[in-house]
């Protein structure tokens, strides 16, 4: 630690730049509002700058975090998915020691206007609507989705077109969601589609988890303020975004129900509501001794992450006790993540 302290000190000096006095982190939208919150009460304390939260999505946050050593770089990579062996492998690559802290949970919903048709649907239909691909008709081969409305999937489904506006590909949530539904209650589970899959050489269906690119699926970037806000203004479109922000917006919009359960935070967080992950943040060991405020700003998760926090009240869903317990240990022995903690 003492080593890395050191050479992110020389390189600092080194520079034109001065070190930087705050924490600087960024990435997933969802963890967004959690991690404002805590920066904010870290900046309560007069003695320590106020961390500044960017967006940007799970994969800017992961890269971010790993692109090297030096003031010019965040400290901190907020996640919606978990990081995956070659990002991590990135971070090798690039001599950054991370460790992973898991700070709760998330629902993945569904979400329209209070003033549309409330959407009642499997998760395996909803998957079914927003692949890239389908069983044809014959169920022999692959083609390009056709189903224009959510009643043509089946007919007591709203008889309007299937239109959902979502995150990009940097996103956690669009991948924990892809996976959720397109691929494993989908794919993996309807006969037809799982036969397809093997046969193309794809047992586990990942090639399911492609969202459709012909405007049923529209990309809407990370700000999931901005979803809320179109979907409030087209009663007839449909939003992907993390729990907390149906929970904010509870007075204008709806989420859907999946295989018969509503998004609450009860049924989240009892495992009912299948549509759910976990939140992370990924630390950089070598900035550890040298931005002031880092250890501060970790600490500052386990005064909020319980049941009745105000974490909890924002809309996150918190872990157990036990799992709190963990976390609570990692920031303070500081794991280094390796490639056989992503098996567990």
């Amino acid at each position: 630690m003492k080593k890395a302290a050191m050479l992110l000190a020389c390189i600092v000096m080194g520079s034109t730049s001065f070190a930087r006095d705050y924490v600087s982190m960024k990435g997933s939208s969802t963890v967004f509002p959690f991690a404002t919150i805590v920066a904010e009460q870290v900046g309560k304390n007069p003695s320590i700058k106020t961390p500044v939260v960017e967006s940007g999505g799970s994969s800017v946050g992961k890269k971010g975090v790993c692109e090297g050593t030096g003031t010019q770089f965040v400290d901190i990579g907020n996640a919606s998915s978990r990081m995956k062996k070659k990002e991590l492998a990135y971070c090798e690559k690039n001599n950054v020691k991370l460790t992973e802290v898991k700070v709760g949970y998330d629902g993945i919903v569904v979400a329209n206007s209070k003033k549309g048709e409330l959407l009642q649907i499997s998760r395996a239909d909803l998957g079914l609507a927003l692949t890239a691909e389908v069983p044809s008709q014959d169920g022999k081969k692959w083609v390009p989705n056709y189903y224009k409305k959510w009643s043509d999937i089946k007919p007591l489904l709203p008889d309007v077109p299937i239109k959902v506006y979502g995150p990009p590909t940097t996103s956690g949530t669009r991948a924990s969601f892809a996976e959720i539904i397109n691929q494993k209650s989908y794919c993996k589970k309807d006969p037809i589609a799982k036969k397809l899959s093997k046969k193309r050489g794809d047992p586990k269906g990942k090639k399911c988890r492609a969202m459709r690119t012909d405007g049923a699926y529209v990309e809407a970037g990370e700000q999931d303020n901005l979803i809320v806000q179109k979907l409030i203004e087209d009663p007839n479109a449909y939003g992907i975004f993390g729990f907390s922000y149906l929970d904010q917006n509870s007075d204008k919009i709806q989420g859907a129900v999946l295989d018969g359960v509503s998004p609450t935070f009860k049924d989240i967080a009892s495992g009912k509501y299948k549509a759910s992950r976990a939140l992370y943040f990924y630390v950089k060991h070598s900035h550890l001794d040298v931005v002031p405020g880092i250890k501060d700003y970790m600490n500052e998760w386990t005064k909020h992450w319980g049941e009745d926090g105000m974490l909890a009240d924002a809309g996150m869903i918190s872990m157990s006790s036990d799992e709190r317990a963990k976390y609570q240990k990692a920031m303070t022995e500081l794991p280094v993540l390796v490639a056989d903690d992503l098996k567990k």
